[in-house]
């Protein structure tokens, strides 16, 4: 029998390759490269491409870059007489990973269209990144393995971060970056050479900080992505659903679980000493799951060893909320947190494997538990373990579309007995509400504002009065009105308010009759609304 340290060391078999083109002439070899630059080039015809005008420069220049780096690298090659070699392989991993992601991207377009309206944008980053990273290959040596790999790191980048159309040139370095760290940094994991950090995760830490640094958030789509994710009903199911297959091949499942865990523990410990949530309106953010599913879980780039992915997860739990919290107190973004701490992460798995390997925490190897079974029955035990601990996680609300969080009642009422951070929460909630168009929430926050007898302060709350007021909301007019010092008055929100507040952090309301929306109001802790008919 191989023991169980051999076999947590074992490198999987490489894939056989389902067709192999060896000494393959220059220009007959760069006209694969060649044609996935003329495919990108010809977006150009789009008219959603054409009419803007830095998107169509900036279409233009890289189509321009990638045909000239194809020909230079053709007159070299046939100056050395070079000839190349192409191997299609097409790994589980890749086309598993693509399609969850793609699923992903299909569901949340459905309630949030921009998704949708940004296809090309989509197609043409896949485009460039066929043609970049086989450019790249074949300038360094005669060998590129094409498969399904690039359609996972588009995927990934586009569900955490993309840029605007006018700075979308920034998009495709964000994707250079990735497939040249991926080329060029690496490191001996097990005997062999291997890249140290996910292509997708490093150029979004990477990004991410730039952003930070410069305080340029607002010319990506960031804070846009990080809310609508949750807009799909029953999203966490649905992730947690199309992560399985890849989580039981793959052997990723204790790193997610543990994640989640160990997220929800953390946050429960909190709301137990402070009655408030961690993360403002739920144990575990949905950017976050998502994270914890089709982020950091690439096996390539994770611990091979069972507990080593235990901790693995458990570790990314806690920066996140580390991170979290640091960037609160500078006051910048915190939607950045399950972004910035994966390539560190990466740099610490030969460290954790070799720890896990050196017995110092063999008592909590799980691993020792199932020595006799199979490594594909041991996976699947943990799979099972894990639909256990997601259902036990939905009842008890620690995922899932139902959250006390999400209602304003819950924080007003935390707010008034001044539990942490519950007033600055219930502001920030008000606020989003006021955005969305609540003219009760804008007139809210300027009463708030008001309370702070500040000349900022009093000019903002102004603002908001004259908001609310044109939104149709009497007593932010009344407010707008009030001379400096005067009691301001509050007033119960009106039906077109509860059409936004009712929202629990989702899309817009179904259309509901107003006995409905005070229906749902009363359930949702307004007790004003209860018992209350139209007028």
């Amino acid at each position: 029998m191989i023991s169980t340290a051999v076999q947590q060391q074992r490198v999987p078999a490489a894939p056989v390759p389902v067709a192999t083109f060896d000494s393959l002439a220059p220009q007959r070899a760069l006209l694969l490269p060649l044609a996935f630059a003329g495919g990108f080039a010809g977006l150009v015809a789009l008219p959603a491409v054409r009419q803007h005008e830095p998107l169509l420069w900036t279409f233009l220049g890289i189509a321009a870059a990638l045909v000239v780096w194809a020909i230079e690298a053709m007159v070299s090659a046939k100056q050395r007489q070079k000839t190349y070699s192409l191997l299609v392989v097409l790994r589980p991993q890749h086309y598993l990973q693509a399609c969850a992601q793609g699923s992903v991207l299909l569901y949340w377009g459905w309630y949030w269209r921009e998704v949708y309206s940004a296809w090309y944008l989509l197609l043409a980053q896949l485009l460039f990144a066929y043609a970049f990273d086989i450019l790249l290959v074949w300038s360094r040596r005669r060998e590129y393995t094409l498969g399904f790999g690039q359609f996972p790191v588009i995927f990934s980048i586009n569900l955490f971060l993309w840029f605007k159309p006018d700075w979308f040139y920034l998009q495709f370095l964000m994707i250079a970056v990735g497939f040249a760290a991926k080329e060029f940094i690496r490191w001996d994991k097990d005997g062999q050479s291997g890249h140290i950090f996910n292509p997708s995760s490093f150029p979004l830490g990477v990004f991410s900080l730039a952003l930070l640094l410069t305080g340029t958030t607002s010319l990506s789509w960031g804070p846009e992505i990080s809310t609508t994710l949750f807009y799909p009903p029953h999203i966490y199911l649905f992730i947690f659903l199309i992560g399985l297959p890849g989580q039981l091949l793959f052997g990723v499942t204790t790193m997610t679980m543990s994640a989640v865990v160990t997220m929800y523990g953390m946050g429960l410990a909190y709301f137990a000493v402070t009655g408030t949530y961690f993360f403002v309106d739920q144990f575990v953010p949905i950017a976050v799951f998502l994270g914890m599913h089709l982020l950091f879980t690439d096996p390539s780039t994770s611990p091979r060893t069972e507990l080593g992915r235990i901790l693995f997860g458990a570790l990314y739990a806690a920066s996140v909320m580390i991170l979290y919290t640091v960037l609160g107190v500078f006051g910048v973004p915190t939607f950045y947190d399950k972004l910035l701490a994966v390539p560190i992460m990466n740099l610490t798995i030969r460290l954790i494997d070799r720890v896990v390997r050196s017995g110092k925490l063999s008592w909590l190897d799980p691993a020792a538990l199932g020595r006799g079974l199979a490594p594909f029955r041991r996976r699947f035990v943990y799979a099972s373990l894990w639909v256990g601990v997601f259902v036990l996680l939905s009842v008890r609300q620690g995922v899932g579309d139902t959250s006390r969080g999400h209602h304003i009642p819950f924080w007003r009422q935390a707010c008034g007995e001044e539990r942490r951070n519950a007033c600055r929460a219930l502001t920030t909630i008000e606020l989003r509400n006021c955005a969305n168009g609540a003219g009760w929430a804008c007139n809210e926050v300027g009463v708030t504002l008001s309370g702070f007898h500040r000349d900022d302060s009093d000019l903002q709350a102004r603002q908001l009065f004259g908001r609310a007021c044109s939104l149709g909301f009497d007593a932010g007019c009344a407010n707008g009105r009030a001379a400096r010092g005067s009691q301001l008055r509050t007033d119960d929100p009106g039906l077109d308010d509860y059409r936004i507040l009712l929202r629990e952090g989702k899309g817009p309301l179904p259309t509901l009759t107003a006995p409905q929306l005070y229906d749902l109001a009363c359930r949702q802790g307004w007790s004003t609304a209860c018992g209350r008919q139209p007028r």
